[in-house]
């Protein structure tokens, strides 16, 4: 049997080591900025943008992954006569969900199956990477979708931002537009619940903020086992490395990864943000 390919696509954020260690196909996702449209990770990568983003007066967009984009990944896989999953940002907060299900559509002899995630970043890449663990077991693609799904129900993500600003410029803030009038000199947290961005809390300090961001994982975590943790960030290095730390020592995750937030998630987070993937139990 030949083994099932995963695909997903740019706002998993997922570390570039696991994405080359168990091939895993990306669709970029779509930056648009000062009339140029940027393939994420491809022809501007995260490091890049969060640099042109704190000095540049434009503000840049984006759009969902393209069908040409699955299309062209599906193409020498459904030639191979390879099974293809393929779990995508919540469709929600993007339009990449239809995109692949539209290039799907293009190959009705092939077994391709396309996965909501529900969510974004880790909590979206978690499930890549359970699919990805599963198929490298030589499991049919019916199992490789099983795994994902499984994984989606132990996966939340929690972000605090520096400012709402680009959330509500992006239009995808969802919820969280209550905030925006008491959002002044506040640190808004916020996760993903049902596919949609959601306000958890507003702090006034940076300081304070990251406490109350490990309060609220320690909440959702409860003690649960495995745990698996991602650390997110846009161009933030050093508070996210110092919020890595707190994770180790408090939670001695079973697995830990970090990563820079993908261009096409990071236009919406803004820069100076930090966030945190988690999958508990299971």
């Amino acid at each position: 049997m030949t083994k099932v390919a995963v695909v997903t696509d740019s706002t998993c954020s997922m570390p570039r080591d696991l994405v080359q260690q168990y091939d895993i196909k990306v669709a970029p996702q779509v930056v648009i900025w000062g009339g140029e449209s940027l393939l994420d990770e491809i022809d501007i990568t995260a490091e890049q943008f969060y640099e042109r983003l704190t000095s540049s007066e434009e503000f840049p967009t984006t759009s969902q992954a393209t069908i040409g984009s699955f299309k062209e990944i599906f193409d020498p896989l459904v030639a191979a006569g390879t099974p293809i999953v393929a779990i995508c940002v919540s469709d929600k907060l993007s339009g990449t969900y239809q995109s692949a299900v539209q290039a799907k559509d293009m190959f009705p002899q092939a077994e391709i199956h396309i996965v909501n995630s529900e969510t974004v970043a880790m909590a979206l890449g978690f499930q890549v990477l359970a699919a990805a663990r599963k198929a490298q077991e030589g499991a049919s693609a019916t199992e490789v979708v099983a795994a994902a799904e499984s994984e989606r129900e132990r996966c939340e993500v929690i972000l605090m931002l520096d400012t709402l600003e680009f959330l509500h410029r992006g239009g995808r803030i969802g919820n969280a537009q209550r905030l925006l009038g008491a959002a002044l000199n506040l640190k808004p947290i916020l996760t993903v619940e049902e596919g949609r961005v959601e306000p958890l809390d507003r702090v006034r300090t940076r300081s304070k903020a990251t406490a109350r961001l490990l309060e609220l994982v320690e909440e959702q975590v409860a003690g649960k086992r495995p745990l698996k943790v991602a650390i997110h960030h846009t161009g933030a290095i050093e508070h996210a490395k110092d919020l890595q730390r707190q994770i180790e020592a408090k939670f001695t995750p079973d697995e830990i990864y970090f990563s820079i937030i993908t261009p096409a998630v990071g236009a919406h987070a803004g820069p100076g943000a930090v966030a945190v993937a988690f999958s508990a139990g299971g």
